[in-house]
């Protein structure tokens, strides 16, 4: 019988991992770490700007009113899923990048002077001019609901999520868990001692749940 999951991403995105490793056969225990909340933020001159870059679609579901007021730029988003949420934000998608949000820039030739909405503990810092529309609010777990971790797959989507459950973790013997990683600076948030790990082929919800599948039926 494969492994069960722990899902540790905010929601909604958490409920759409959960229900894609189920659709795998997996038993998902949905753990959000976070919760992400609207910031509030001035909205710039459009006529300053070529394009957004939008790299979470956090940022297209929390920004708020302010977006129609930048509605006119066109959106370089990284990923489906950030292309998706923007979309359907009202926004007009220009550019969809496939790695992380350094390639997305260097993809955006066409667009030098690029705006970025942002969340306000982003991992890594783009040399653009950036607003911080959202944030994520750590989430306190209950009372020993990280004992699911133990002998399970830990779907990780980001380094602070990788650090904040290896802190929460301490207690749990490290070479009963498996990791799966959305990228190699996810999984080096994490540290070592882990059972095994693996990271995703590609920096998408998908390619980590398949990473976590093969994980669970490992034996």
């Amino acid at each position: 019988m494969p492994r069960a999951a722990l899902v540790l991403r905010p929601e909604p995105g958490n409920a759409h991992t959960c229900a894609a490793l189920a659709a795998a056969g997996i038993v998902a225990h949905a753990l959000p770490l976070f919760r992400v909340t609207p910031c509030a933020w001035q909205v710039p001159d459009p006529r300053d700007y070529d394009a957004l870059l939008i790299t979470s679609a956090n940022a297209a579901r929390h920004a708020g009113a302010g977006l129609a007021r930048l509605a006119e730029l066109p959106v370089v988003a990284v990923g489906a899923a950030t292309a998706r949420a923007a979309r359907a934000a009202g926004l007009t998608v220009a550019l969809v990048g496939s790695g992380d949000a350094q390639a997305a820039v260097a993809q955006a030739g066409a667009y030098p002077r690029l705006l970025h909405l942002t969340g306000r503990d982003r991992a890594g810092r783009l040399s653009l001019p950036a607003v911080v529309v959202y944030a994520s609010v750590a989430v306190v777990p209950p009372p020993a609901a990280l004992d699911a971790a133990r002998d399970a797959v830990v779907l990780l989507h980001s380094p602070r999520a990788a650090a904040r459950f290896a802190a929460l973790a301490a207690a749990l013997p490290r070479e009963r868990v498996r990791l799966a990683a959305l990228s190699a600076a996810v999984l080096a948030a994490a540290g070592v001692g882990w059972h095994s790990a693996e990271i995703a082929a590609a920096p998408t919800d998908l390619a980590l749940v398949e990473a976590a599948v093969r994980l669970a039926i490992d034996p």
